[in-house]
């Protein structure tokens, strides 16, 4: 066994190491009690029982590919490269040479990474994929809650509007996720400082997609204050049906609605049954492979988070200039409606 005897700062030094040079932008490390109290579907312990460590990584979304939305200029890079080359690419390759690497040295490595198109809600969604192609309800599948295990593993923190901070990317980046049974010092889990709750990322949503309760969530120790995302809402502005933003339009879009005008102004609050048939008359842009389908809010909220984050100073990695440069872009002219 080539792991046998090596020091346990060793390998994580080791994992920590092969893992930045494999391409993954951040990595850290948590033990299983960090877990304890998990809904059991979401437990790595029922993954793997042997499990005694997780290992996150997260891969930095570049805020170029927001660029083209933010000037309301080329709206396919972000899916592309943003979403779908960072998940089903980049990602998938760093989790199994990184999975090999541990093998090697004797250990075992269980490489976890989102299923977007399976929810647990008998009648949730995932606003990135389309509605048709997502399984809900489907009975004792396992998945890690991906945004407790990135605190955990001491990668960030949840801000306000639901989303994973890391003081590097803001909300810039996306996680995966391996357990092992190497046992490895876990990494300290920084105190929240990031979120000031300034609540820009709420407003910023072109269809009031959080929910007005603030809730409180215990995750390894820390305390969040979130307001948690009616992904139905979500799904139906993630994917173009505020006209203000969204150049690809056409005049008599939702023609036959009784409620055009308050879908267009992002004035209705959907149910998963008028989302359906919302969503099944917003085609107003290609969507990519894996049954994604495109941003046309770009996710305005985590803009909002990224820009008031640098204006703070709040952020590791500097830019030569800031990312919103003009105020928001938005139609001036609005097509249909009255």
């Amino acid at each position: 066994m080539r792991g046998k005897g090596i020091p346990m700062n060793d390998i994580k030094e080791r994992i920590r190491e092969k893992a930045l040079s494999l391409g993954a932008d951040l990595i850290g490390f948590s033990d299983l009690t960090r877990f304890r109290g998990s809904n059991p579907l979401q437990d790595p312990t029922v993954i793997f029982p042997e499990a005694k460590s997780v290992i996150g990584l997260g891969f930095r979304v570049l805020r170029g590919s927001t660029r083209g939305i933010e000037e309301g200029s080329v709206y396919y890079q972000y899916i592309t490269m943003g979403i779908e080359n960072i998940e089903e690419n980049i990602m998938p390759v760093t989790l199994l040479r990184l999975s090999s690497f541990i093998e090697d040295m004797g250990y075992d490595a269980v490489p976890q990474k989102m299923h977007r198109n399976i929810v647990a809600g008998e009648d949730d969604t995932h606003p990135e994929i389309r509605h048709d192609a997502v399984y809900r309800g489907i009975q004792n599948e396992i998945q890690l809650d991906f945004k407790k295990a990135a605190v955990a593993c001491g990668l960030g923190e949840i801000g306000l509007g639901g989303h994973v901070l890391t003081p590097e990317f803001g909300p810039y980046q996306r996680f995966c996720f391996i357990l092992t049974n190497a046992e490895i010092e876990p990494d300290p889990i920084p105190d929240p400082t990031l979120c000031d709750r300034c609540g820009e990322c709420i407003a910023a949503c072109p269809g009031k997609a959080h929910e007005e309760k603030v809730n409180i969530e215990h995750i390894a120790g820390k305390e969040y204050m979130m307001h948690r995302i009616d992904n139905w809402q979500c799904a139906v502005y993630y994917k173009g049906a505020a006209r203000r933003t969204n150049p690809f339009m056409p005049p008599d879009a939702f023609k036959e609605h009784p409620a055009r005008d308050k879908i267009m102004n992002g004035e209705i609050k959907v149910t998963p049954e008028t989302a359906r048939q919302i969503l099944d008359q917003t085609e107003f842009y290609p969507g990519c492979r894996h049954s994604m389908v495109a941003s046309i809010c770009g996710r305005a909220c985590e803009r909002a988070c990224y820009i008031h984050l640098e204006k703070q100073n709040r952020l590791g990695r500097k830019f030569h200039t800031p990312f919103r440069k003009r105020k928001a872009w938005e139609l001036k002219e609005l097509k249909g409606g009255t």
